[in-house]
């Protein structure tokens, strides 16, 4: 399925925060849960999740609950790609 243009505007919208860059970087590596993001990021789990809330509804992350905790990994790990390209110049 292509996406249309709207969906990969939204898309780079959501990359459009450092915060949420260093979530889809530390997605890229594994999952992770809310808690360990917060660690990852510095910010406050309140915040963590409405990051997560904006990539998700982007659709570039995905999650699973596991018991009382819930895990996101990366939808397209492609965007990881894009992102070490612009580092690296």
């Amino acid at each position: 399925m292509t996406k249309s243009m709207n969906d990969i505007a939204k898309i780079f919208s959501a990359l459009g925060h450092q915060s949420r860059l260093l979530i889809i970087k530390a997605l890229a590596e594994k999952e992770h849960c809310v808690c360990e993001l917060k660690e990852i990021v510095g910010s406050e789990m309140p915040t963590i999740s409405k990051h997560l809330s904006v990539l998700k509804n982007a659709n570039l992350v995905e999650s699973r609950k596991q018991n009382n905790q819930v895990f996101y990994r990366i939808a397209y790990p492609c965007v990881l790609g894009f992102i070490n390209c612009l580092e690296e110049k």
